[in-house]
């Protein structure tokens, strides 16, 4: 009875979305209706779907990893340039709360700070990379005033513009503040700020709903002019971020002020009357989307992932924890959507999201975000800056990022344990202007080298090929001195890396195609140079993909259809061969952490041998999935039923889902 309760609830609210959806409402009109109903009525909203629990109703021990490994795409603290001028202000939203205060203490327990929330999260499923960790700036303590320089050093340098500082402002009394008179009072930080009034009560949930409230806001005319008086300091400071010569004041939840339009007012005309001048009044679109002329306000700022619903993905999902009842969507959505959202008629700030992972607040009840990745956010960035805001005037190009450091909600900009600075280098990449012309494709060869006489052979069959080849090569600090031998008799002009004796030729790859691929790269030739993988059927793929006619035409094909992703020596793009039980199981838990189709519903295809040709934007599914290095076998181990072998398995499968062609070199055009 249970169950067909359930199902009609369901189809009832599906059916009524869908009417909803039809009514011919404005943004703002369909926000408010929402809210209210949800407000009265949210039990009949369906829950998020359950993941899976193996067969015996046991957790699942697969992938259960150190959260401060670092991962593949692990970027290092580097110095870089940046444009002139820029062409967009980046503004981060920062949460102050890591810090003890009083309140704190008493309704957390002595010594609470937003840390103890961040290490007591877990994985609650195969992949699920729990807890975020910090890395160069560590568990700070933003009473020590050196946090906050280090903090505006390390934006700046990569191209933030200005923090927006959450302010929590309870009808004269405030919390957090220490840390933001700290930089007030500290002349050394130039990086400019703006405060946003997170006007809402303080709740235990976490969730800004009035459950469990901690500390209520109680809005009125005069706690208006108050917190305007209070707040006048910053509107004062040398540093507050300006749009047109104004200060910038953002509110959280402007709906919940008795009279939006009244309190701008108020505020308004005491900033004239107070020397302050004229203010830029903006509100986050976090759960309504009010034109903002309508509240007498000047502009709206977008905060994903609110406003948003991605596909539920949690269905897919291989439980660790079986009591898991979060929500799981899928990231990559929320981005490509809201970038191509076309900006309304009234001022409106862009918003984007590195991630979103708040498991740590709501421990097996998170709202997570799956498969965000520094180059996807790199991606929503650069279209926001560069074409979202293309017809916009420079002084209103603005972009919030949510967040700098909301480390508990995993939307983190700051250095991390897994990734290290790739969120950051990803904002400075986002900033450069596309290229005016074209940027010549041009091979390049990656080789893994275990025996010096396989690699002079592969290294005599690049130089007969006649292509303009860069060559990299891997290898292993043991072979490292025998390897340089040969690469100093070739007139090639080869890279030399070491790297670990993991992960056979497969981990040494990926990790050389993210580089290559963040260096403008598009186009790699995959070998190895492995006595142990090249006998028998193995030598006869080399002439095949290394004598000079396929070579050229290999390449040529490359260049002509942007559509070919990879291409296999003849005869080596096979089915894939029955497997058993245990390998079928890994390669699909494999597939859904990749964000792929499940390997038992779609045909596979595999290139045996792993010598082939590779767009690298092919491979992105997986360079993005920044899987950690431990996964990986050590050694030559790589068979089917290992993660190693796996993974070779499902890059045929990555490339086709990424929208891409893979043939071997008999489908070439004119064979």
């Amino acid at each position: 009875m249970n169950l067909l309760i359930s199902h009609l609830r369901r189809q009832v609210y599906h059916l009524g979305r869908a009417v909803f959806r039809s009514l011919p409402l404005s943004d703002g009109q369909r926000d408010r209706l929402r809210t209210l109903v949800l407000s009265r009525a949210r039990h009949w909203v369906p829950q998020p779907q359950q993941g899976q629990v193996d067969k015996n109703g046991h957790t699942r021990q697969q992938l259960r990893l150190r959260a401060d490994e670092p991962a593949i795409g692990h970027v290092a603290h580097e110095l870089g340039e940046l444009p002139e001028p820029m062409p967009a202000t980046l503004v981060a939203f920062y949460l102050p709360q890591f810090h003890t205060f009083a309140e704190n203490d008493v309704w957390w327990g002595k010594g609470f700070t937003e840390w103890r929330n961040v290490t007591r999260a877990l994985p609650q499923f195969e992949g699920h990379v729990q807890p975020r960790l910090p890395a160069d700036l560590g568990f700070y303590d933003l009473r020590n005033p050196q946090v906050m320089r280090d903090q505006a050093r390390l934006a700046a340098e990569y191209g933030i513009g200005a923090f927006c500082f959450y302010f929590y402002w309870f009808s004269g009394r405030t919390l957090m503040e220490v840390p933001l008179r700290q930089w007030l009072d500290d002349a050394s930080i130039e990086l400019p700020f703006c405060l946003c009034w997170a006007n809402e009560n303080w709740a235990r949930r976490w969730d800004g709903r009035d459950h469990d409230i901690l500390i209520a806001q109680q809005h009125s005319a005069e706690d208006d002019l108050a917190f305007i008086a209070h707040v006048a300091d910053y509107l004062r400071d040398r540093r507050a971020l300006k749009v047109d010569g104004k200060p910038m004041l953002l509110v959280y939840r402007p709906h919940l002020l008795p009279d939006a339009r009244a309190t701008a007012a108020r505020w308004r005309t005491w900033c004239r009357d107070n020397g302050i001048g004229e203010i830029h009044l903006a509100y986050v679109q976090g759960f309504e989307r009010p034109d903002p002329r309508d509240i007498g306000f000047d502009a709206a700022v977008e905060f994903p992932p609110n406003m948003s619903n991605p596909q539920d993905i949690g269905g897919r999902q291989r439980l660790i924890n079986p009591d898991f009842r979060g929500d799981v969507r899928d990231w990559r959505e929320l981005a490509s959507e809201i970038a191509a959202r076309p900006l309304p008629s009234y001022t409106l700030y862009p918003g984007v999201n590195p991630g979103w992972d708040n498991e740590a607040r709501r421990s097996g009840k998170g709202r997570i975000y799956l498969h965000a990745s520094p180059r996807g956010y790199r991606d929503w960035l650069h279209t926001t800056i560069h074409q979202r805001l293309k017809e916009t005037p420079a002084n209103q190009r603005l972009v919030f990022i949510n967040a700098w450091n909301e480390w508990a909600e995993g939307a983190v900009l700051e250095p991390d344990a897994r990734l290290g600075h790739a969120w950051l280098q990803a904002t400075r990449q986002a900033l450069q202007a596309p290229p005016q012309d074209s940027v010549p494709m041009r091979p390049c060869a990656v080789i893994h080298a275990s025996c010096a006489e396989e690699l002079a052979n592969l290294l005599a069959a690049l130089q007969a090929a006649g292509l303009p080849w860069r060559v990299v090569v891997t290898t292993t600090k043991e072979q490292r001195e025998r390897i340089d031998a040969i690469t100093a008799q070739s007139s090639l002009g080869i890279e030399t890396y070491t790297v670990p004796g993991q992960g056979r030729d497969i981990l040494p790859f990926l990790e050389m195609a993210g580089r290559l691929l963040d260096e403008g790269e598009q186009v790699v030739l995959k070998l190895h140079a492995d006595n142990t993988r090249q006998r028998g059927q193995g030598r006869q793929m080399i002439p095949r993909l290394l004598a000079a006619q396929p070579t050229q035409q290999v390449f040529a094909a490359f260049q002509a259809n942007p559509a070919l992703g990879m291409v296999a020596p003849e005869g080596q793009l096979k089915p894939c061969p029955p497997l058993g039980h245990t390998q079928a199981d890994r390669l699909n838990s494999l597939s859904v952490r990749l964000g792929l189709t499940e390997t038992d519903h779609t045909p596979l295809d595999v290139i045996a041998g792993g010598m082939f040709w590779v767009r690298l934007q092919a491979l992105r599914p997986i360079l993005d999935a920044h899987l950690p290095r431990s996964m990986f076998e050590a050694g030559n181990a790589g068979h089917d039923g290992n993660s190693t072998g796996a993974l070779e398995s499902l890059l045929c499968l990555a490339s086709q889902q990424a929208g891409y062609q893979c043939i071997d070199t008999l489908q070439l055009p004119g064979k």
